[in-house]
């Protein structure tokens, strides 16, 4: 009985140093040990190194602290801001539900008893020999034949030579439908537990989970209740991968916008939907510093004004001047707030950022219609692309279109989530036709090809929708 009192006690005690620890990201002058120990004496905590690029650290100390005082106390910190949090871009058709949804679930229990989470972080498997043939699901991958990318695989290099960086919630890099596009680190030697390529990483096979830091970014899964209980969305990331480059003609599901691409799975989304930007700055780093031509980003956060995403913006620059684009999701309206937000006025980043690298994503339906759900901004988001009810992977080597289903109350994979990857494929088909070409000259490529579309003439910059169909005039 002491014994479990004084257990208790100790538990208690590391939950309130925990409850009173703060993490921030401090921007230092540089990297050197005089300049970090001398911020350490003048205000104490940790420092971890965030971005060597960036000269940033990730700063944990006790207890809230002001921010503007800490910048002033000595002449080599150029900022210090709070490690905000961004979380996954949300489906609508479960966050307008979500209550019907979860009464629907306890009504009939039944409906969940299959829904159990994999095992997380399952061992890499070799990529398989399909049968070649005509994938089965073709005829429901409507987002496909929308944007033209089906002429395009009869005329375009599909992105053989462009790798896309999915930074999501991982992906399931076993899934018949997209191993044999995951992206391999060339210059490391698998299982070997070695860091071969002085990268930092080791063994980053396929790309790096930021959010625990080891090298298996699974897109692990939890049950139907788990995910409308508590709000995460496991699979989005794997949904994602396929939309932007699932294999074409390997007899299996579908094919994505850019079949031939290389696909790097990068998670620094938890399970429950939220990530750290001290995650997402070293996730955009590692991109850009292992060969990545295009990042997609289906998440983001609002904009407060305040400037405390100096960090992001700032990886998203060092991006744009390694030439690679950035796609962004345009965001499903406000958190909490209400759907069909005009970001002009009200902003949400990463995808509101006037970058040259940027190219923000608005949602349309099959009828060329602006998704009820979606952003749009007639200065800060470039175009629309399909993003309701759009069938792609998901783990476990199976496809969606449809999350739940309770007859007349239903889920769909609706979202500007899902429009991005297809701007992203887009992209990947146009540089792969002609390499010569800079990140600049492709974004423009694809905004003055899209389609023109009456739904979003004055919602977006370009008044249209991406489109394929010429790709090669």
């Amino acid at each position: 009985m002491r014994n479990a009192i004084r257990l208790a006690i100790v538990s208690l005690v590391f939950a309130s140093i925990s409850a009173f620890a703060e993490s921030y990201l401090v921007k230092l002058a540089d990297k050197s040990a005089e300049t970090t120990q001398h911020f350490l004496k003048t205000n104490g905590g940790k420092l971890t190194l965030v971005s060597q690029a960036g000269n940033l650290f990730e700063w944990t100390t006790k207890g809230p602290k002001n921010l503007a005082a800490v910048s002033r106390s000595q002449s080599s910190v150029e900022y210090a801001v709070p490690n905000r949090e961004r979380t996954l871009i949300s489906l609508p058709s479960i966050e307008a539900q979500r209550d019907a949804l979860l009464e629907a679930v306890r009504q009939h229990p039944d409906s969940i008893t299959n829904e159990t989470a994999r095992a997380d972080k399952p061992d890499f498997k070799e990529p398989g020999v399909h049968t070649a043939g005509a994938d089965p699901l073709m005829d429901k991958a409507w987002g496909i034949f929308k944007i033209g990318a089906d002429v395009a695989y009869d005329k375009a290099a599909q992105g053989d030579g462009i790798i896309v960086a999915v930074t999501d919630t991982g992906v399931d890099y076993n899934h018949k439908d997209l191993i044999n596009n995951m992206w391999h680190n060339p210059k490391e030697i698998p299982g070997n537990g070695i860091d071969d390529d002085n990268n930092g990483f080791v063994d980053d096979i396929v790309g790096w989970d930021f959010a625990v830091n080891d090298n298996k970014p699974f897109d692990v899964t939890k049950s139907l209740f788990d995910i409308l209980l508590k709000g995460g969305n496991p699979g989005h990331g794997t949904h994602v991968a396929g939309c932007i480059g699932a294999k074409l003609n390997n007899s299996e599901g579908l094919a994505g916008a850019a079949p031939k691409v290389k696909i790097m799975a990068l998670r620094f989304i938890t399970e429950d939907g939220k990530g750290k930007d001290a995650d997402a700055v070293k996730m955009i780093d590692y991109a850009v510093n292992n060969g990545a031509n295009i990042i997609n980003a289906s998440w983001g956060g609002e904009d407060d004004g305040k400037g405390e995403d100096k960090p992001l913006r700032e990886a998203i620059e060092r991006a744009r001047d390694k030439g690679v684009i950035f796609v962004a999701a345009a965001g499903n309206g406000r958190m909490g707030k209400g759907f069909d937000n005009d970001s002009d006025s009200k902003p949400m980043i990463p995808a509101t950022y006037d970058i040259s690298n940027v190219v923000s994503v608005a949602a349309m339906d099959a009828e060329d219609k602006l998704g009820a759900f979606s952003n749009w901004g007639k200065k800060s988001v470039q175009l629309a692309a399909p993003g309701v009810k759009v069938m792609s992977t998901v783990p476990g080597d199976k496809y969606q279109d449809t999350i739940i289903d309770f007859g007349p109350l239903k889920a769909t994979w609706d979202g500007t989530s899902m429009a991005a990857p297809f701007v992203s494929g887009a992209l990947a088909v146009i540089w792969s036709q002609n390499r010569s070409l800079s990140a600049d000259e492709v974004k423009q490529k694809l905004l003055s090809q899209v389609a023109a579309v009456t739904s979003v003439s004055d919602k977006v910059v370009t008044g249209g929708r991406v489109d394929l169909r010429r790709v090669h005039e």
